[in-house]
């Protein structure tokens, strides 16, 4: 039993790193005695996917409780906050059962049965997915990662960007994504498009799912695609590049193959096999009751291939696992009662009092018992009409450590794409469907032994935890960021410490100095400083700091050695040998900042803890003393009321802070610019913050950039933090003191 809301009361403050939304919770409600509340897991494949994860990033997971009309308090859970979101009686029919399954549930099975358009359902899934992600936001902490979790949820990605631009966003669609002539059938087909798009990443289960999305946009926005890249208009004159491609998901490989060997569980599946009969042939349906699942289409053909004699009913049973699905949905009962008719008349047909054609279960079972009839089952029958992945097919190969059974998979699933050694069939032809059961049947023991073992390669290699990591590393650069210096880095340290003439470029706050309160506090570690002098004493070498700061507070918190360059206010302004050099402004733009200066400091005044940093071309509002949300509600409104005062202003978002200027320069132009004054052959670059993006995005030929701690990135390589900056600098005294003993040739 988990803790009861009110058991722990979090800090109305607290904010999190990682934070998960889905339609439902991870635990199920139960009322204990005397109206007690209890919760008790529900480990499914995403939550053992995303559980380590949370835990080492302090997550939060937002969802519904699975009861209507009740609300609860959020309370935590085996190491992770749980935020419950309500829903009432009619929003769960609206919202989930009318629009989520009634309408974009067929329409995404591309329309295998009809779907319902209604604008009541419609209005119902606007108003659940801005609860959704008023619940995220205010979850999330300043630039937290945000995963937003399958189709009940596509409007909360550009409702969480427009609250929260300095999120991370991930969606991921865990079902199928049509093709244009089908989705462009939705009367909100705009709306849930540029929902979606408001995401950084954007995961589809099939590389044909992300195609279709990316034609859809395409057709109904118009935005450059390149790839896997939408660029998409931040409304300020600029482009986001959002992400949009497949990443199967999988499951607990290991999990499975742990039961599966226990000897209780192949005990169950002998008694399994024996309750059946002891049949030649077991074969084995498991789906939820959906008519996407092409139950139907399994059960005519093996009642065809029982009435022609091709299997005799003494040889095989089909055992029919059909879980209980959204009952409460008109199409499914017609389903329910149409099966059930099938499979009473196949009995009728063809069972002897010894032999049952088919055992038909509507009901679900727990993992232990699932794990023996996989084992029990010589042939597992996979053959939806349209699955985006299908996980029941690689939870049998897991199980199937013997490397017995035969995997009949529908090429209509995601699954086939990966497992291409299971006997791929086409469900609507029935004819194909009855010659590949029969082939499975017959299929020799070493054969079914040689597909098997490729497929649980496949199946073990690629599992949840992969999927979850492939989706992060996507979306913000990395999973958990080790201590040190990366082997590959170390490498490329090596390769480019052997340049003629080379130039470390690095950023100054969260890079050489740790992030502080106040930013007049921040100093380089002493071991970085002490690094960075050697490198500048060094032939052929030379270092320049290159910050957001102006230049005179980065010449004091710097403290520069003799030598060495310096870039302030994004490239506006260069100290190099000669002297500074500053970009001058134009009247028209010194009127500009004249207005800006007066707008952020008013802007500034209206939050305690805020403060403004001017700048030669503009100013920056700092918010690190104020609360994360509150950081962020000061700076949308000063970016509002900047942008709609003054045409044509810059705006770049950091670290809690927002800067605005009247001349457009970066960090990009600030490098460009310093290894043109140098001379250099290849440059090291070191940044932790988004404005440093414009400098890898510069980078060339033997060039290394280095991203320092989690957010998406450029950079070819990244170090956790400041510490390994210095490291990272001592390392390069070795090489480059190695590479370069002998006379300078800097000119």
């Amino acid at each position: 039993m988990t803790k009861a809301p009110g058991s722990h009361q979090p800090d109305r403050a607290a904010a999190y790193d990682m934070v998960v939304v889905s339609n439902r919770l991870p635990v199920d409600y139960e009322e204990g005695e005397g109206g007690e509340t209890r919760w008790k897991s529900s480990p499914g494949g995403l939550v053992t996917a995303l559980e380590p994860v949370m835990r080492a990033a302090d997550g939060a997971w937002v969802g519904w409780a699975g009861v209507a009309d009740r609300e609860f308090e959020p309370f935590e859970n085996d190491g992770i906050e749980i935020i419950p979101v309500p829903l009432s009686a009619q929003e769960l029919e609206d919202y989930y059962e009318g629009f989520s399954n009634d309408t974009l549930w067929p329409l995404y099975h591309d329309v295998i049965a009809p779907p319902s358009f209604h604008r009541e359902w419609w209005d119902a899934y606007v108003r659940v997915n801005r609860r959704f992600a008023e619940a995220a936001a205010r979850a999330a902490a300043e630039g937290a990662v945000v995963w937003v979790q399958d189709y009940q949820l596509q409007l909360v990605p550009r409702m969480l960007r427009e609250q929260r631009p300095d999120l991370v966003i991930g969606f991921f669609n865990h079902i199928p994504f049509p093709a244009y002539g089908i989705y462009s059938q939705l009367p909100w087909r705009r709306q849930v498009i540029d929902g979606l798009l408001g995401a950084d990443v954007i995961g589809f289960q099939r590389a044909a799912d992300a195609g279709n999305f990316g034609r859809a946009v395409r057709r109904l926005f118009g935005y450059t695609t390149r790839g896997s890249i939408i660029e998409v208009p931040d409304g300020l004159g600029g482009v986001r590049r959002v992400v949009a491609r497949h990443f199967p998901i999988s499951i607990d490989a290991a999990g499975f193959e742990e039961l599966a060997r226990r000897p209780e569980i192949q005990a169950r599946a002998r008694e399994i096999r024996e309750s059946l009969g002891n049949p030649r042939t077991v074969m084995l349906g498991v789906d939820r009751l959906d008519y996407t699942k092409g139950i139907r289409h399994r059960m005519k053909a093996f009642g065809e291939l029982l009435r022609d004699g091709r299997i005799a009913i003494e040889d095989a049973t089909l055992v029919q696992v059909a879980s209980p699905s959204r009952e409460r949905v008109e199409t499914y009962r017609q389903l329910r009662d149409e099966i059930e008719l099938t499979v009473g008349r196949l009995n009728g047909d063809h069972s002897t009092l010894g032999h049952q054609a088919i055992a038909y279960l509507h009901h679900g079972y727990p993992r232990e018992e699932m794990v023996a009839l996989y084992l029990a089952a010589d042939i597992m029958l996979v053959t939806a009409l349209r699955d985006g992945m299908n996980l029941v097919a690689k939870e049998y190969v897991a199980c199937r450590f013997d490397l017995d059974g035969v995997l009949l998979l529908s090429e209509f699933t995601g699954a086939s794409d990966e497992l291409r050694q299971a006997v791929l069939v086409n469900p609507h032809d029935i004819e194909g469907l009855k010659d590949a059961i029969v082939e499975a049947i017959e299929m020799p023991p070493r054969e079914r032994a040689r597909r098997m073992r490729s497929l649980r390669k496949r199946v073990i290699e690629n599992d949840v935890a992969n999927w979850s990591a492939t989706f992060l590393e996507t979306l913000t650069g990395t999973g958990t960021i080790a201590a040190g210096i990366p082997e590959g880095l170390d490498q490329e340290l090596g390769e480019v410490a052997d340049a003629e003439r080379l130039l470390i470029a690095l950023d100054f706050d969260g890079t050489l100095a740790p992030l502080v309160d106040r930013p007049e506090d921040a100093r380089a570690t002493d071991r970085a400083r002490a690094a960075m002098e050697q490198l500048a004493a060094l032939p052929d070498t030379r270092v320049a700091i290159v910050s957001g700061r102006a230049l005179e507070s980065l010449g004091e918190v710097a403290a520069p050695h003799d030598g060495m360059l310096l870039s302030g206010s994004h490239g506006v302004e260069l100290q190099l040998d000669a002297g500074v050099v500053t970009i001058d402004l134009r009247d028209a733009e010194l009127a500009a900042l004249s207005r800006l200066t007066d707008l952020v400091e008013q802007v500034a005044a209206e939050a305690p803890g805020a403060w403004v940093e001017h700048k030669p071309a503009g100013v920056a509002l700092h918010t690190r003393r104020l609360t994360p949300n509150a950081g962020v509600a000061l700076q949308q409104s000063a970016r509002e009321r900047v942008v709609e005062a003054i045409p044509g202003i810059t705006v770049r978002s950091g670290k809690s802070v927002i800067e605005f200027a009247v001349r457009s320069s970066d960090k990009g132009e600030s490098l460009i610019r310093l290894r043109q004054h140098v001379g250099a052959s290849s440059v090291i670059y070191l940044g932790d913050d988004v404005t440093d993006e414009d400098a890898f995005a510069v980078l060339e030929g033997t060039d290394v950039g280095v991203k320092v701690g989690s957010g998406k990135s450029l950079a070819a390589h990244r170090v956790r933090s400041p510490a390994e900056v210095a490291e990272l600098l001592e390392r390069l005294v070795e090489l480059r003191s190695a590479a370069r003993r002998g006379p300078s040739r800097w000119t």
